[in-house]
């Protein structure tokens, strides 16, 4: 029996657990590899799609279900499954067309299964798609297919904040809306979160609140950090992140998950 048998480390992707050309560290992998051959559980928490993360699965030393979608779907890539799915409530594509005409500078990002659907791109949506590497289809808001896992709400952070605060005052009931970055505005159903879907992961696989461990850098991932025994952050994270009282280490590029084994060696003793 390893010493992390029991223990759940959920990493966000994107400047946490890799930098820009999303590439796992030499020092990443070799402290993955020892926490899992020691029966640690390692699992990503992303912001991405199935369709945008699938390309780095096989690259990675992940077994246990992935966290995508920012909280929106669990999925096993080792089944080829979808383990939970809390897709965005029927009324999403009529309050976003009621959103969009009240703010026609916003490039809103849809996710239907595997499709990715762009409601008035913008120079950020151009970005966002640039950097993630997926094609996508321009479509209205009323003529996307439905359900979507999440939306992402792309503009200036100036009316992205006015985007965020008219969402929560007029649909808080339905609606998660938080950063992933300065001009990415994350849109999921009410109850999904990183930190909701990675309890629901704990509680799969065994996992006592105790033996849970998570590490992000920005805005969406303060509810994952909320829940982790220690909530860890790379030195590169948000302001938000580090005035959340999370427990700041070395940057993305300075091998900060291999940081994290170190200390989780020395909570679990052989």
């Amino acid at each position: 029996m390893g010493k992390f048998e029991g223990v759940l480390l959920a990493s966000d992707f994107d400047d946490t657990l890799v930098s820009s050309g999303c590439v796992l560290s030499p020092g990443n992998r070799a402290a993955l590899e020892y926490f899992t051959r020691e029966g640690g559980r390692f699992t990503v928490s992303t912001g991405r799609a199935k369709r945008t993360f699938a390309p780095y699965v096989s690259s990675l030393p992940i077994n246990a279900p992935v966290v995508l979608s920012n909280g929106a779907v669990l999925y096993d890539f080792a089944a080829g499954r979808t383990v939970v799915d809390l897709p965005l409530p029927a009324t999403a594509a009529e309050d976003l067309s009621a959103l969009s005409r009240e703010m026609p500078g916003l490039g809103i990002e849809c996710y239907h299964g595997d499709d990715v659907y762009i409601h008035r791109p913008n120079a950020h949506t151009q970005r966002h798609m640039e950097k993630v590497k997926t094609d996508w289809t321009q479509a209205d808001l009323l003529e996307m297919p439905t359900p979507w896992s999440k939306a992402v709400l792309q503009a200036d952070h100036s009316l992205l904040l006015q985007a965020q605060a008219a969402v929560r005052e007029r649909w808080g009931d339905r609606y998660e809306a938080i950063f992933s970055n300065a001009v990415l505005l994350e849109c999921t159903a009410r109850t999904a979160s990183k930190g909701g879907m990675v309890l629901k992961l704990a509680q799969l696989l065994g996992v006592e609140r105790k033996d849970i461990y998570c590490v992000g850098d920005n805005q969406n991932d303060i509810p994952m950090l909320a829940v982790s025994a220690i909530p860890f952050a790379p030195a590169n994270c948000a302001q938000e992140v580090k005035d959340s009282g999370a427990t700041v280490l070395k940057s993305c590029e300075e091998d900060c998950i291999a940081q994290i084994v170190g200390i989780l060696d020395m909570r679990y003793p052989s």
